[in-house]
Order: structure tokens, then C-alpha cells, then sequence
């Protein structure tokens, strides 16, 4: 008797999964180099790179984007040779974290050679991105490439694009080279990294225990080993920031419609309750400044209808005595209280900066981090999950425990009607307009103008409860998601490092809720020692530039 639908259906994403994987590791053959690793690899694998690859190899990967592109662009080094050392270093971060779901190196040689060819013409570079490798979260369509959304299904029934997503047009036109696509997880709502297609995406800082976050986790743990210095993530809960605090790079959530994201595997523009926005992650600060110059540059809103149509605009901080740089700090969020490391690091980082001339550092007060988590949660699944669910049945893909989490055990994801869902839709609306009111009582109120004064010009908060999670535990989003409900544009920076013999676990007897109690026991200091702390800065709808250009400000001094 032939195998009935169903039992094709339980082995077919497994099928699917060895295709995938196949395809994946002949990407990584093509590139033509012979990564050796040692036999016994530590737990912190950040530097296995400098290790076994060639100085040629390390010199080139080793500099910052603006260097690589001043040195391309100026002839001392050919885009090819420089693509080719990002290729090899990126089959290196693969072997140590399963970063990637392919490389593509045809297409980044031939556009290296193109590019190499034009210079060699003209002398003069084609963009301001003129040879930078980059990498792309996998869901971003690239031309005739598979796009799954971490599910197996879709590796097969979703027709291949016929050409690049926009942004990526927009960054191949200045210069860049797509060298890599990453890893994202099961559904993408998860703040790890773990699919059925590519399996568990690990932290070069401790890739046996540790998550590289999520869920642009391969983004994060390729740009942490240099295997690329500038990404594109995507967020709709915290998905860049996480990866990139855990990973210790820079990430950056930008308001909504202000990068276009036509040509991904996800909902339409304008089309979702919590809108998820496409952003850059990256080695320094700059890069992701140079990231938004250039795509805002392009005016995508003649394209994009639901594009803002606002340029980048110039921000200069310059505090006085008069005007003060004011900072509001949010050291925990009234429900799950931050570890040991964190704590410290945010602390230290207020320190630092409240000893600058003119600036001030103060409080700034929670505001119902809870309801957030209420409204947020139950607007990112407005049909209960079926269509996800569905998807996963067409392959006999099972869930995945951070999968099953968000959708079947999170009492805010329930099937709406229509009554529900613009009730929800009124809740949105009602807390972004109660915290814009709260964010105003930071200042004062000038009778004579009718106008806000001297109010808190950014946040500055912990990304999440700890640094980076053990695998399958990573429960709690509020630290990130809650600006994605207010659409408030959020920067990553690294920040510090977790220290044993200073963040030591307490034995707390009182606890803020159930979730923070839960959250204290996944403490270990042995555990996560030494991990990067990452802080997240925070502004109002609209001022990416302004919070850019604090954190500049901030960087450069102290």
C-alpha cells in the first residue's frame, strides 16, 4: 500500500530541509577556500577567525565599512579581492555559528568585476556603498533565490522573485555587493534563531549554549566574525535589536515607512496592526547612518506609495547651559527586572554620560509596560495563527518550542473578529497617544508659546531582561516590542560585558511579577560571563537622525 498524504506530509519538510541545506553548503563549496577549524573549538569562538584564516584574509576584514569603501574607491583595493576575503570569512562564521542559508558568490564576484571594470574606466566610484559587501536577512527577496520565512513550505510553493526587494536595489545601485543571505528563524516571531530548514543558529561569544537572538540571529552572529560589516535585518518586536545587542554589534529599528520593504516574504506595506520595518545592523555607528542616508536618498515613496516622503535631515548636538542634552533612563520596566550584567552596564553607561557638560540624566517614569505587552501581543496574530499553522501542516513541519510559545501558549494571540480587532486598533492608538502625553510631563509646559519645553530628547533602556538567552527561552519581548506598538525609531549599541566576578546573583525573595521571577532563574553568572551587554537608545516617531546623532555624540565623549 502506498504512503497515505498525511505520512508524505510528516517526512516532507525533513526532505525539504536536506535540499535546502544541500543548496547552502554548494554556496559555500563554490567560494573555492578550505577552511580549516581546530579539533577542540572554545565556547567563545569570536576569534577563531583571525586564527585560521589568511593575513591577507584578516587585514581586508578587518576594516571598518568606510575604510573598505575609501580603499576601494580610491583604487588601492579591487572590489573582487575584497569580496573574495568577505566570502571566505563568511564560510568561516558559518562553520561556527550555522549563520547563514546561502552565499552568493557568482553573483558578488560578476558584480565585483563590473564594478572593478567602471573604476578602472572612469576612475571615479559608483556610489557611496562602491564595493561594500553586505548581507540580507533571508526573507529579502534577492533575484531567483528561495524565500521561506523560516518555514520549510514555503522554501518550495513560494514563486522565486524575478528581481532584487527595492532596498536592495537601492543599496546594488550605490555600490554594495550582496555577498550573503542569514539565518531567521520559524515564523520570524521568535527573539532566537532556530528554524526546521537550517536548525540552531549559535553566538559566536558562546556558541554552545548561547542564542545568536532573533530574529535576525544569522545577521547578528555574521557581522559579529566580520563575515559582513553591514546587514539588513528586520523588526516587529525587537527582531534587530535583540540579535544585535546579544551579538555586540550596532542595530537599528527606524520608524515605520521610512525604508521600503516591497519585494520581502512578509505582509504588505501598511498592511499590518504592528508594522515591521526593514533596518540595518552593522559593525560601527556610522554604517548604519551611511545605510539610511543612502536608502532615504533614493525618495522610494514614488515607488512605495506608503512611504513617508521625508529626507534625512542634518542633526547637530551641541548642548548648552541653556539647552541641555537631557536623557531619561529607564532601569527596569516594572515587570521583569533586568540581570546583574545589565543592570551594571546601564548604570555605569548613566555615570559616564551624566558627567558630560550639559547633560543631564534623569528618571524617566514606566508607563504600562504590561498593557503594552497586551495590546502588542494581540495584534501581531490577529487571525490566531491559522495561516501560519496552515503553512506549517502543508510540509508536516513540526513547531517549534519559541513558535508554540508566541502562538499557542500566549494568552493575547486569539482569533479577532471584527469588533475585537478595531477595539485592539483603538487600544494602539490610545496608549501611543497616553505616551506621547507622558513623555511631554518630562518638561515643562510654556504658557506662552502652548508648547512642551525642555522635555527628555531620548530614552535609553535595557534591549531585554538579560544579554544572550539560553536556547528556547527567550519569553519576554516588552523591553523592545513596546516601541514597535509606539512606531518609536530604537538604536542598539554595545555597551559593555558581562563580568562573574561582579555580576553576582543575588538570592532575591521578592520578585515585580511571575514572569520576573521566571526570568531570575535563568541566571547564571558562569553561564554569562563575558557576553556583550548591549543598551538600546529611543526617540520620538521620526527623529532616526536625532537619536543617531546623540548616541555620535555620546560615543565621541566619553
Amino acid at each position: 500500500m502506498p504512503p497515505s498524504k498525511s505520512s508524505k506530509q510528516k517526512t516532507q519538510w525533513k526532505e525539504i530541509a536536506h535540499e535546502a541545506q544541500a543548496l547552502r553548503d554548494q554556496s559555500l563549496a563554490d567560494v573555492g577556500t578550505t577552511v580549516q577549524l581546530p579539533l577542540q573549538l572554545p565556547a567563545n569562538v569570536i576569534n577563531i577567525p583571525e586564527i585560521v584564516l589568511s593575513e591577507a584574509n584578516i587585514r581586508i576584514t578587518s576594516l571598518s565599512p568606510q575604510q573598505l569603501v575609501a580603499l576601494i574607491s580610491n583604487g588601492r583595493l579591487s572590489a573582487q579581492e575584497v569580496v573574495q576575503a568577505f566570502l571566505e570569512r563568511a564560510v568561516t562564521a558559518q562553520k561556527l555559528t550555522n549563520c547563514l542559508t546561502e552565499l552568493l558568490p557568482q553573483r558578488a564576484i560578476s558584480q565585483a568585476i563590473e564594478l572593478d571594470n567602471h573604476f578602472s574606466r572612469s576612475s571615479v566610484p559608483v556610489g557611496p556603498l562602491h564595493g561594500l559587501p553586505i548581507s540580507v536577512k533571508s526573507h529579502i527577496g534577492i533575484a531567483h533565490r528561495p524565500l521561506a520565512s523560516g518555514y520549510c513550505a514555503l522554501f518550495h510553493s513560494h514563486a522565486r522573485p524575478v528581481s532584487d526587494a527595492l532596498v536592495v536595489q537601492i543599496l546594488t545601485r550605490a555600490g554594495a555587493i550582496v555577498h550573503a543571505r542569514t539565518a531567521e528563524p520559524q515564523s520570524m516571531m521568535q527573539l532566537e534563531c532556530a528554524s526546521n530548514i537550517y536548525g540552531v543558529t549559535t553566538n559566536p561569544y558562546s556558541h554552545i549554549a548561547l542564542s545568536s537572538g532573533g530574529s535576525s540571529g544569522g545577521e547578528g552572529a555574521l557581522i559579529a566574525l566580520h563575515g559582513s560589516v553591514l546587514g539588513i535585518g528586520s523588526d516587529v518586536g525587537g527582531s534587530i535589536r535583540v540579535p544585535a545587542a546579544a551579538c555586540g554589534i550596532y542595530g537599528l529599528k527606524p520608524t515605520s515607512f521610512r525604508v521600503p520593504t516591497t519585494g520581502w516574504s512578509s505582509t504588505p506595506p501598511g498592511a499590518d496592526p504592528i508594522v515591521t520595518v526593514l533596518g540595518p545592523m552593522g559593525v560601527n555607528l556610522e554604517v548604519l547612518e551611511l545605510f539610511m542616508r543612502v536608502v532615504v536618498a533614493a525618495e522610494s515613496w514614488k515607488v512605495e506609495p506608503a512611504l513617508i516622503p521625508l529626507p534625512w535631515r542634518a542633526v547637530s548636538i551641541e548642548p548648552t547651559a541653556e539647552k541641555p542634552l537631557r536623557l531619561g533612563i529607564i532601569w527596569q520596566d516594572e515587570v521583569v527586572h533586568p540581570h546583574p550584567p545589565v543592570q551594571r552596564v546601564l548604570r555605569e553607561f548613566a555615570d559616564k554620560v551624566s558627567g558630560l557638560s550639559h547633560v543631564e540624566v534623569v528618571n524617566f517614569p514606566v508607563y504600562k509596560h504590561d498593557e503594552a505587552w497586551a495590546i502588542v501581543s494581540s495584534l501581531y496574530f490577529t487571525d490566531g495563527g491559522d495561516a501560519d499553522i496552515a503553512v506549517m501542516a502543508e510540509s508536516g513541519e513540526p513547531l517549534l518550542p519559541l513558535t508554540k510559545w508566541i502562538m499557542k501558549e500566549n494568552p493575547g494571540v486569539k482569533k479577532l473578529s471584527r469588533s475585537e480587532l478595531e477595539y485592539w486598533l483603538e487600544e494602539r492608538e490610545e496608549f501611543r497617544l497616553e505616551y506621547s502625553q507622558h513623555w511631554n510631563k518630562t518638561g515643562r509646559w510654556n504658557e506662552a508659546s502652548g508648547s512642551w519645553e525642555n522635555t527628555v530628547d531620548a530614552i535609553i533602556c535595557p534591549v531585554a531582561p538579560g544579554v544572550a538567552t539560553r536556547h528556547n527561552t527567550a519569553k519576554y519581548w516588552t523591553y523592545t516590542a513596546v516601541w514597535n506598538l509606539l512606531d518609536y525609531p530604537a538604536l542598539t549599541f554595545p555597551a559593555g560585558r558581562a563580568d562573574k566576578n561582579i555580576d553576582v546573583r543575588d538570592n532575591r525573595k521578592r520578585f515585580l511579577s511571575g514572569l520576573d521571577k521566571e526570568n531570575w532563574q535563568l541566571y547564571n553568572p558562569e553561564v554569562f560571563h563575558d557576553m556583550p551587554v548591549g543598551l538600546q537608545i529611543i526617540g520620538r516617531r521620526f527623529e532616526d537622525e536625532k537619536i543617531i546623532a546623540i548616541l555620535k555624540f555620546l560615543e565621541n565623549s566619553i
